[in-house]
């Protein structure tokens, strides 16, 4: 598996977000230039942002992002789902229903299923908290 630049950007767009809770609403052209990240693909990350609950959005003259959790709420799998998509290894797990014709027969899905369930937990199991926690004691997370 190998995460996009789409879902690294949306990750540090939202730590930004959650070390300014307190400023309220946040410009994108704030934060594309304290990230070094391009304005117009950040335009193209928030509305999965939106979409996904993750983010809060206000036009007008005080406009700007916000997150819509609380940083110890939104996990860094909830990120990603909302950037990547699933984060299923193979296909035939991408639904909870796996309609695969070979299911019964395949001799390798419980490594497929182990694999996704230690990905999953682990990508859960981070906070956006979690890793402002991290960066403030010094050792950071590499985003």
């Amino acid at each position: 598996m190998k995460i996009s630049t789409k879902g690294r950007y949306a990750l540090r767009m939202l730590v930004y977000l959650a070390q300014h809770e307190s400023d309220g609403y946040v410009s994108l052209k704030e934060i594309a230039e304290e990230q070094n990240i391009s304005k117009k693909y950040l335009e193209q990350i928030v509305p999965m942002l939106n979409k996904s609950g993750i983010l809060r959005t206000n036009r007008g003259n005080h406009g700007g992002y916000m997150l819509a959790k609380r940083p110890n709420e939104c996990t860094v799998g909830d990120v990603l789902r909302a950037t990547e998509g699933s984060l299923a290894p193979v296909a035939c797990l991408e639904y909870e229903d796996n309609d695969c014709p070979r299911v019964a027969d395949c001799a390798t899905l419980y490594i497929w299923e182990g694999l996704y369930k230690a990905v999953s937990n682990y990508l859960d199991g981070i906070t956006l908290q979690d890793i402002l926690t991290r960066s403030s004691s010094g050792d950071e997370y590499c985003i």
